[in-house]
């Protein structure tokens, strides 16, 4: 008599919350491996704006733990990856499994409690539309052997998806040189200090899955190289991982010990001609969690035990120059050099891609603009919405160079003095700071929660149809950032990691 094992049900419902409930684990929560390496990295770092950059992510990261506030402004592209048992039992699915993970996104992003950025826009090549509810996600279902269903939950930032590198390489080509060769093009708009997911074989797209698919897995580095190499594959993660901290890039490409937290590798077969190598890194917003669903309810997660944080204290006024925004001058910014921490406070101005579009075409067309920019500081920045008594949520910066192709019209027309952002300007936007005697600060990404407590104040003041794109204006007090570009060309994101790659030979 043969004996009939009954499947595994999972329902609609206990996916759906299970996915929503992780989102919001997430957005506040970083992985604890992730903390652990970055606390290590944080001890060891010699370089002192580094350091400093490193301990605002995790005073941020601490904040956002206990405030259940998103790490980061930006929320994310939303990845799934859904394992479905052969064996299990799917009920009350009114439409598909994409459609529930949706349904739990669309329920995580709107969560009054802690409303996280909408990013996502429909029809990418024209109207680019903000969906309202960060949908759709990019989710992968595969069917496996077993009776639950295992799902990997991902909130990807921009800054980093977009530094994602692929090459089909000749066989004999070194996978580790090619990595090392492209970690300096990406620049530091990805936030390190990170990880960085390579994936080797397959296609073309097989590649690219298995490097992002490689980021859901835990930070293992510093107890890899405690107990050594067990294969080719470890070898050559270590190799890799060394190789690129010996560059000095450093957190947030300012110099210094540690760019990148861990190394992970996976490979699938490949056709003999062929070596597909993709690189996807994952930003200091470090953000995923896998649950499993047995049939019992939804999934539970974890939150990481208080004591994995060090104890740091937040940044003030005995190690950087406290600025007033409000009598700030052409003359005083002059004297700022590139690396030099700056605490500001008083009045600034946001506006992030789509208001430099506007205010651009504006001004090719002659037309008067809406703010007056002289002798005001703009920061990049598409805020989340507050929350609660709360001025203005999580707002930090957002990369800088996609703002460069405006910036030579934006600073010979407006008068503005500066401009607040993430990463390195291009060498067209340097030259047109310089030529302008402007300057550059950098925040920290990462640390958007932080951020956001120096904001005392907050309206907007002109396109408020753009959203979190707006031009708002901030009250901030003692608002931390580092002369990234001085008024005569000194760029720290050139010398900094110069003399860090030194120091490392």
């Amino acid at each position: 008599m043969t004996t009939v094992v009954s499947p595994t049900v999972i329902s609609h419902d206990d996916l759906v919350d299970s996915v929503a409930a992780a989102l919001q684990f997430i957005s506040h929560y970083h992985p604890a491996d992730y903390i652990g390496h970055l606390a290590q990295a944080y001890a060891r770092e010699a370089s002192g704006a580094a350091k400093q950059a490193i301990a605002q992510i995790l005073i941020n990261s601490r904040m956002c733990a206990e405030g259940r506030r998103p790490i980061c402004q930006d929320t994310g592209i939303v990845n799934v990856f859904v394992k479905v048992g052969i064996d299990v039992r799917l009920a009350g699915f009114p439409a598909s499994i994409v459609e529930a993970v949706n349904d739990g996104v669309r329920r995580a992003y709107l969560d009054p409690d802690n409303t996280l950025r909408a990013s996502i826009v429909e029809d990418p090549l024209f109207a680019r539309r903000n969906t309202g509810d960060n949908t759709p996600a990019v989710v992968h279902v595969e069917v496996v052997p077993g009776n639950t269903v295992t799902v990997d939950v991902m909130a990807k930032g921009g800054g980093s998806e977009n530094k994602s590198k692929f090459a089909v390489l000749m066989p004999s080509d070194s996978v580790a040189d090619w990595v090392v060769d492209m970690v300096p093009t990406m620049g530091a708009g990805w936030c390190p200090p990170g990880m960085l997911g390579i994936g080797v074989g397959g296609t073309a797209e097989k590649a690219m899955l298995l490097a992002k698919q490689s980021l859901t897995e835990p930070l293992d580095m510093l107890a890899l190289k405690a107990r050594g190499p067990a294969n080719a594959v470890e070898a050559l993660r270590i190799d890799i991982h060394d190789r690129i901290n010996a560059l000095g890039i450093g957190a947030q490409g300012l110099g210094g010990l540690t760019t990148v937290l861990d190394v992970k590798i996976a490979t699938y077969p490949t056709h003999a001609a062929s070596m597909p190598v993709a690189i996807v890194p994952n930003c200091a917003a470090t953000r995923h969690a896998r649950f499993v669903l047995d049939g019992t309810g939804p999934a539970l997660l974890t939150p990481p035990s208080p004591d994995l944080w060090p104890d740091l204290p937040l940044p003030d006024g005995s190690t950087s120059r406290r600025v007033d925004l409000n009598t700030l001058t052409r003359e005083e910014t002059a004297t700022w050099r590139a690396g030099e921490t700056l605490l500001l406070s008083g009045r600034m101005l946001t506006g992030r891609d789509a208001a430099h579009k506007r205010i651009d075409d504006m001004l090719a067309r002659g037309e008067p603009l809406p703010v007056d920019f002289r002798n005001r500081m703009i920061y990049y920045v598409g805020p989340v919405d507050p929350v609660r008594d709360e001025v203005v949520g999580p707002c930090g910066p957002t990369t800088s160079t996609r703002m460069d192709k405006f910036t030579g019209r934006m600073l010979g027309a407006t008068g503005v003095l500066g401009m607040i952002g993430k990463a390195e300007r291009g060498p067209a936007a340097v030259r047109a700071i310089a030529e302008n005697g402007c300057v550059y600060l950098a925040a920290t990404g990462g640390a958007a929660y932080l951020i956001s407590k120096a904001v005392r104040s907050s309206r907007v003041l002109a396109f408020a149809d753009l959203g979190m794109e707006a031009i708002y204006e901030f009250e901030v007090e003692d608002f931390p950032v580092v002369v990234a570009v001085d008024a005569k060309g000194g760029n720290v994101h050139e010398h900094g990691p110069k003399a860090w790659r030194i120091a490392a030979a």
